[in-house]
């Protein structure tokens, strides 16, 4: 049950933290690349605190994981997706865009586990990823 608290925690967090980046990109008249640069900042200065105990494990760690973490990590989802996300909530409602955003991740991150990481596809699970799919349609597609 652990990993579902985690889950919950980085939901509140984003969905909060996600409030806070529009208020700011909007009071500081600020592009989405440069809220994104800010945020990147100050996460860059917390996680290099937290990681200092482990950083003595990146020269044994190889290159093809580092390679995983930055084209996955670095480029895809702190770079492009963040830029997406930003965007997103630079010109569109709030109460739109993080559901949309994160309400496609179930159905991605099931399909990605089951077809590529070889997870098992469960029926509950299923059924959770099609309603959450549901939802993310109701809440799209609404005027």
């Amino acid at each position: 049950m652990k990993p579902v608290y985690y889950a919950i925690l980085t939901a509140v967090c984003w969905s909060v933290g996600g409030l806070f980046e529009k208020k700011g990109l909007r009071l500081g008249n600020l592009s989405p690349v440069m809220g994104i640069t800010v945020r990147t900042a100050a996460a860059l200065v917390v996680l290099a605190v937290a990681s200092f105990p482990g950083w003595s494990t990146i020269a044994a760690a190889g290159a093809r994981p580092l390679l995983y973490l930055v084209l996955g990590g670095g480029v895809l989802a702190g770079s492009l997706g963040m830029l997406s996300f930003y965007t997103g909530i630079a010109t569109g409602e709030l109460s739109r865009v993080i559901p949309v955003a994160f309400g496609l991740t179930p159905l991605l991150g099931f399909l990605l586990g089951v077809f590529v990481m070889k997870e098992p596809a469960t029926v509950p699970k299923l059924i959770g990823v099609v309603f959450t799919s549901i939802g993310v349609l109701f809440i799209a597609g609404g005027r």
